[in-house]
């Protein structure tokens, strides 16, 4: 499985994006730019991945040159509408997940731009971002994206730069409306440098990613890295975005994502009504576990400890029935990454009963499989024998069945 971290250490845009992914995965340069050109991109527009070198580091740029603009045109950018934009990618001879993943870049940016003037999103015109050089840097964003084979995707604080921005619609304050309300939710920094330092077609590329705040934890491998340089010179500061490609396909039995824990504790009901809080809680969709532990409080007093494993999407729902459901008057919880065993669900039949067990497979070991408890409940098993015999057969033909599907 491959994660991709984005060091943004002089600052994320379109193009210094592409050009960071194609130092780090150079052999997919050419069909990126064929998919660029498939997307409508006009003859007399060049498209161009140059080695480039400041003071302290080599990496690539990727520059997109348009023809001047006529004269009687006073930006050199031409305006687009986002539903022309659409249609465009729409009617043209993308394949469909790069199609797909550069029209929910437009159409994020199209959401934010129509929130931010008051017009709806597909009224919505690109001004600055209408030009074939955001065009391509989208595209082509989406084809590498779609091509690398990243599983996840993380980055690290973002630079907020400071001053103006020239837009159509006048100055603006950086970063722009567009990326602030894009970047809602990151971490950001302030390093004392001027200038637009993310723009909106990369914080369009950085929204679509779904990227976490950090790498996940343990087990992974450094297998690439490659820098993005942007046009913009800082003094004494690289103006790049840093790819770190990392590869954890020797530990890939192992799948991991992020889990809230919620915790507290209950004084001051009876066994009987946690046993229906509980109850409830479990049947919440999104709750994976409720843990329920005898334990001592102050003076001495016997109460119960409630642990709860949940989506971190339901958290603040799941805080809200445990206020609801018990007595507690405070409530714990962070969220944790959580590592996993991919596992599937094999039905079999023992004593003609359809029986449901599931099946994992262990780093550097074979398959392992486990009877649903429900299953055997509901099974003619009266005694501990018969129940260990069914278990038996039933684990025993769910990997038999796995075998001669490998």
């Amino acid at each position: 499985m491959i994660h991709i971290h984005l060091d943004p250490v002089g600052g994320v845009a379109g193009d210094m994006f592409i050009a960071a992914m194609l130092h780090a995965f150079p052999q997919l340069e050419a069909p990126m730019i064929a998919a660029i050109r498939a997307a409508g991109l006009p003859n007399d527009v060049t498209v161009q991945i140059q080695p480039f070198q400041d003071f302290a580091l080599t990496g690539l740029r990727f520059l997109v040159d348009e023809p001047p603009p006529a004269a009687d045109r006073s930006v050199s950018h031409e305006h687009r509408a986002f539903a022309d934009i659409l249609a465009a990618l729409m009617s043209s001879a993308l394949k469909g997940n790069v199609r797909d993943r550069a029209i929910d870049m437009f159409t994020r940016l199209a959401q934010v731009e129509g929130q931010i003037h008051g017009v709806a999103t597909q009224d919505v015109s690109f001004h600055e971002l209408g030009g074939w050089d955001s065009i391509a840097d989208m595209v082509g964003a989406a084809f590498l994206i779609e091509s690398c084979g990243a599983a996840s995707w993380s980055i690290g604080s973002l630079p907020k730069g400071s001053g103006m921005v020239k837009t159509a619609h006048g100055p603006l304050p950086v970063p722009s409306p567009a990326t602030a309300r894009l970047l809602e939710g990151f971490a950001w920094h302030d390093d004392g440098r001027p200038g637009e330092r993310v723009t909106p077609t990369g914080a369009a590329i950085v929204r679509h990613l779904n990227c976490a705040a950090a790498l996940p934890p343990g087990g992974q491998r450094l297998s690439a890295s490659g820098y993005g340089f942007g046009t913009r010179r800082f003094m004494g500061m690289s103006n790049t975005l840093r790819v770190m490609v990392f590869d954890d396909r020797q530990i890939s039995a192992v799948a991991r994502e992020e889990i809230a824990v919620v915790g507290f504790e209950v004084d001051d009901q009876t066994a009987e009504d946690i046993a229906l809080a509980i109850g409830h809680l479990r049947e919440m969709e999104g709750v994976l576990d409720v843990l329920q532990i005898p334990a001592y409080g102050k003076k001495g007093r016997l109460m119960t400890h409630l642990q709860l494993l949940c989506a971190p999407s339901v958290l603040e729902a799941v805080l809200a029935a445990c206020f609801s459901q018990t007595g507690t008057l405070g409530i714990r919880y962070h969220i944790a990454q959580r590592a996993i065993l991919p596992r599937e669900e094999i039905t079999v039949s023992v004593d003609d009963v359809a029986m449901r067990v599931k099946v994992a497979r262990r780093p550097g070991r074979d398959f392992t499989a486990k009877l649903e408890s429900d299953d055997l409940r509901n099974s003619r098993a009266a005694t501990r024998a018969q129940r260990e015999r069914i278990r038996h057969d039933a684990q025993r033909l769910a990997l038999a069945k796995k075998a001669i599907e490998k």
